[in-house]
């Protein structure tokens, strides 16, 4: 009888290799108790505002109230302008997320903290900060109306200039990290056949990091999308021009609470339907 080590030993399967734990519908044995109720009721947190604004929703009266004027023109108007914040984020946060990730230059870390820094920032805080950089009197503002004539607060630039402030560093974030985990060399061995620096991250590192510039602009739009304090503190709150859904909604809630309902409906449906449609395209993990 031949040995197993021996070679001329027949080919089987090896027992010496640690063996990969599969996790089924028989691993729920395997789920602490101790972490097991802690999330069922993070999830139950998470999901019962939603379920109760479903279930208490005027859904007789729902296409009576979604058929005026002003609801399509705030709908109009939030999605447009998330989309044109979402691609100044584009536009503007991924150099500064190469920057943060490729380079090395003093400070680093502070410019770091200040780009997150509205993500902690109360937005009506930001909308004041805004108002006093790019006011008619602010501190850049004052030039470019003189200069100009460029007036940004209470119009839909404004809305965009808001949305963008408090939407980017989702996008920033999310490329960075996405940088960081890339391999640099393939933009080294671009460098030696004679690419420059720019045309390496044009033709290399893009393509590379797209998944992560797609999930970062979609975590971007729909804060954007949302957004209420910046908005109503830098743009204001007129009708057509700067009402999006998030204020349509906080002023509706004063006189019709139905309607305010309803308008919370339509801004549910479209987070999810936008947030389902892409997720499993870009923000799946592999």
């Amino acid at each position: 009888m031949t040995p197993p080590d021996a070679p001329g030993a027949a080919a089987g399967p090896r027992t010496d290799r640690p063996r990969r734990l599969r996790t089924g519908t028989g691993g729920r044995r395997g789920v602490p108790l101790p972490l097991l109720l802690p999330g069922v009721l993070a999830l139950a947190f998470l999901l019962l505002p939603l379920l109760a604004l479903l279930v208490r929703a005027p859904w007789r009266s729902l296409p009576g109230q979604l058929t005026g004027p002003e609801v399509w023109q705030a709908l109009q108007l939030s999605l447009v302008s998330a989309t044109a914040a979402t691609a100044v984020s584009v536009v503007l946060g991924v150099p500064l997320a190469w920057l943060l990730a490729r380079t090395r230059f003093p400070g680093r870390g502070f410019v770091r903290a200040l780009v997150t820094l509205p993500l902690v920032l109360p937005p009506v805080v930001g909308g004041v900060a805004l108002l006093l950089a790019l006011g008619r009197n602010g501190v850049i503002g004052r030039w470019l109306d003189s200069w100009f004539g460029i007036t940004l607060p209470f119009t839909t630039a404004g809305v965009v200039v808001a949305e963008a402030f408090v939407a980017m560093p989702f996008l920033v974030i999310s490329v960075e990290g996405t940088l960081r985990a890339a391999d640099p060399r393939y933009e080294e061995a671009a460098a030696t056949l004679g690419a420059s620096r720019f045309t390496a991250f044009r033709r290399v590192t893009l393509p590379l990091i797209a998944p992560g510039i797609a999930a970062g602009a979609v975590l971007a739009w729909a804060r954007a999308l949302g957004e209420f304090g910046a908005t109503i503190t830098f743009a204001g709150n007129f009708p057509g021009r700067t009402q999006t859904m998030p204020l349509a909604v906080y002023l509706a809630l004063q006189n019709d609470p139905e309607a305010a309902v309803s308008l919370s409906l339509v801004l549910l449906a479209v987070s999810i339907t936008v947030l389902a449609g892409l997720r499993d395209r870009w923000m799946t993990p592999s």
